[in-house]
């Protein structure tokens, strides 16, 4: 009888578990509502605006002027007139190579040429009396005609002396190193004291500073054969001024800027299409009066390819990539995405230019991307485009 029980109990459990497990769930009509309702995205036309086209490109600074100071004359380094990295002027004196031998060399040269003046008045003279003598016919016309060659060869001997002179005034002058532009100075290669060495028979004088130029200062850059065809396409066309002229305005930044800050124009595009790598180099130059932008700092340039022209723009966030389609969701008047291919143009600020692809009165889903399936039921909440959509 106890085990007659026990079974009559467990079939009783069993039972209340299955009526419990059929019984239907009872929800609230507000809950059955909330789950049912389709998810919300933001939608927006696209925004006309004034746009122009950009192509952007990563380059170098560079200095306008970019010397090396080297040892014209050999000598012994005697004065360094300046701190390493400092600003000099044009003129500035740098450096000072012992005179004192070329001192002594100037004087020896203008000694040789007051020998030689005293050589050639005496010649002349005897050229004189010769011409007296040679009239009475009291001297030899070969003896006549070997005093004016003595006076031609005096004259030589002269114009040699004086050529000695200035040579010897030019090495003495080299002995004094100054800046031949402004700008900021390198380091010191050589300290006082040291033998420095003149460049000659195939060798160069001894390196000792650099000296670049700050302001203005250049930026270098590489277009690709491509985009220069569509640059020299908007020059051709009249949208966008010609390079060489130095009129067309340019905008840079460095690598921790943000936006555009700095300006400038281009002043030069190379004179061919370099074979190996299919690109052209091109230079801006720009301000610096600060002096901030130091010679091979990189950057970034952007520079016109178009006029102005009205376009739709669309955050580039809102657009998709399907292989090689670029796609953008739109929500029609029920409530359904609809998928659309769009041809892109260039991004400015985060947003992007629609060639093709989207009408004005389109609802782009602008924020909610992951809500928004192909074919399925949104509900549109109505946004608005004038900044980056957030990600």
């Amino acid at each position: 009888m106890t085990r007659l029980h026990s079974l009559r109990h467990a079939i009783i459990s069993l039972s209340l578990a299955a009526t419990a497990l059929t019984a239907p769930i009872l929800v609230s009509p507000a809950s059955a509502q909330q789950q049912g309702s389709p998810p919300p995205v933001t939608v927006s036309a696209p925004l006309k605006k004034q746009v122009v086209d950009y192509l952007e490109y990563t380059g170098q600074f560079s200095a306008v002027e970019s010397v090396e100071l080297r040892a014209r004359v050999s000598g012994y380094l005697t004065e360094i007139h300046f701190t390493d990295g400092q600003m000099v002027r044009k003129g500035d004196l740098l450096f000072v190579i012992d005179p004192r031998p070329y001192e002594v060399a100037l004087a020896s040269a203008k000694a040789s040429v007051q020998q030689a003046e005293a050589t050639l008045e005496l010649t002349k003279r005897q050229l004189a009396r010769g011409a007296e003598l040679r009239q009475k016919d009291f001297l030899a016309a070969s003896d006549y005609d070997s005093r004016v060659q003595q006076v031609k060869a005096a004259e030589a001997s002269l114009d040699i002396a004086r050529a000695s002179v200035r040579n010897a005034e030019l090495d003495l002058d080299y002995t004094h190193i100054t800046a031949p532009v402004s700008g900021r100075i390198g380091a010191h290669q050589v300290s006082i004291g040291n033998l420095v060495n003149a460049g000659g028979s195939g060798t160069t004088g001894t390196l000792l500073s650099t000296l670049v130029s700050l302001d203005p200062i250049y930026f270098n850059f590489d277009v690709s054969e491509g985009d220069f065809l569509t640059f020299q396409r908007a020059v051709a066309s009249g949208q966008v001024a010609p390079v060489r002229e130095g009129k067309l305005a340019v905008q840079l930044r460095l690598s921790d800027e943000k936006g555009w800050p700095r300006e400038g124009v281009l002043n030069f595009v190379d004179n061919q299409v370099d074979r190996s790598s299919g690109t052209i180099r091109i230079r801006a130059q720009i301000a610096n009066p600060d002096l901030f932008v130091a010679p091979g700092l990189f950057g970034r340039v952007r520079m016109p390819a178009s006029g102005g022209y009205e376009a739709l723009v669309i955050p580039e966030a809102a657009v998709l990539t399907d292989q090689s389609d670029k796609l953008v969701m739109t929500v029609v008047p029920d409530g359904t995405v609809v998928p659309k291919v769009i041809k892109p143009g260039p991004v400015t600020d985060g947003l992007m230019v629609v060639r093709s692809g989207l009408n004005a009165d389109d609802k782009v889903v602008v924020n909610g991307l992951l809500r928004a399936r192909p074919g399925s039921k949104v509900t549109p909440q109505d946004g608005a485009i004038g900044a980056p959509a957030a990600k």
